[in-house]
């Protein structure tokens, strides 16, 4: 029988991307999506016409991560209709773009809410029945920010990814013993083929940004330009869904704790690859080796 896969944030970008991807290799995918009977209505339209087309297991479902009756209400119809939910694709997120001090602390907030307290959300919704049976899959989607280089201007946004990265390897080790495994993926600067940087939130205190473009003129929309610069011309964020179909394809126990996908190259690889390795030796000094492998 199919495993059925949900992916939050699933209606553009590496979301979208994932969600096709999946139903593609055969899953049943859940493109999770707000608002999908409003402002999201065509990426819902999109979704169903993509199955139509290519004869895949593709829905669409209404899943706001930032309210906890409407995760309980896609986990439950998923639920309903499949029989439960397999995989979580945490890819929900929210990018940010300007001075850090320009930001209200009302603004962090959302910021955190939707990269890392959904994450909550959608976990405490689909674990029970995940431990129930002992089986499981969530797979975080990161930033190489975390590990890697950190250009100005993008702090909160990065702050939230590095939170969310801590997260993930906490939960890792904690569900090891259910039987329920766990993956972190690591995009780099894709700055075409997404909607990060066009729908990145700008800061609301419009005179405190002011003063910062006094001392940085033009810095906020040169960003983006040198990112661009620093990816080949043929990067393709599509790469990142590629690698989340192979993290699920792996079976228990063979999966990479970490991918990254960085056409950038801006060295979060090599540091990731240190800090993994930390984290393994530790848990070796402290004798709980068994949770760095989910529990077949």
């Amino acid at each position: 029988m199919s495993q059925t896969v949900l992916i939050s944030g699933a209606s553009s970008g590496f979301g979208a991307m994932t969600a096709r991807a999946l139903a593609d290799a055969g899953y049943t995918a859940y493109a999770g999506m707000r608002d999908s009977g409003g402002h999201n209505a065509s990426a819902a339209q999109e979704a169903s016409q993509y199955a139509r087309q290519r004869s895949v297991d593709l829905r669409a479902v209404e899943l706001d991560v930032s309210d906890q009756q409407s995760v309980d209400g896609a986990v439950g119809r998923i639920t309903e209709e499949t029989g439960g939910v397999d995989v979580v694709v945490h890819n929900a997120g929210h990018m940010s773009l300007g001075p850090t001090e320009a930001f209200t602390p009302e603004q962090l907030h959302e910021l955190y809410d939707t990269n890392v307290v959904s994450t909550q959300r959608l976990n405490r919704a689909v674990l029970p029945q995940m431990r129930a049976r002992g089986d499981g899959l969530l797979v975080w989607v990161g930033s190489s920010s975390t590990f890697g280089g950190t250009p100005p201007y993008l702090s909160p946004y990065f702050g939230a990814k590095a939170a969310e990265d801590h997260v993930a390897k906490g939960y890792a080790v904690e569900l090891a013993r259910f039987g329920v495994d766990s993956a972190i993926v690591v995009p780099g600067s894709f700055t075409s083929g997404t909607n990060h940087f066009a729908h990145a939130m700008a800061p609301e205190d419009k005179e405190t940004a002011e003063a910062y473009e006094e001392q940085y003129a033009g810095l906020m929309d040169g960003v983006g330009r040198r990112l661009a610069e620093l990816a080949p011309p043929d990067a393709d964020p599509a790469e990142v869904a590629g690698a989340v179909v192979a993290i699920v394809d792996a079976p228990k126990g063979k999966r990479p704790f970490r991918v990254t996908v960085d056409p950038a190259d801006d060295g979060s690889r090599e540091v990731s690859d240190v800090a993994d390795r930390v984290r393994a030796e530790f848990y070796e000094r402290i004798g709980l080796t068994d949770l760095l492998t989910a529990r077949t």
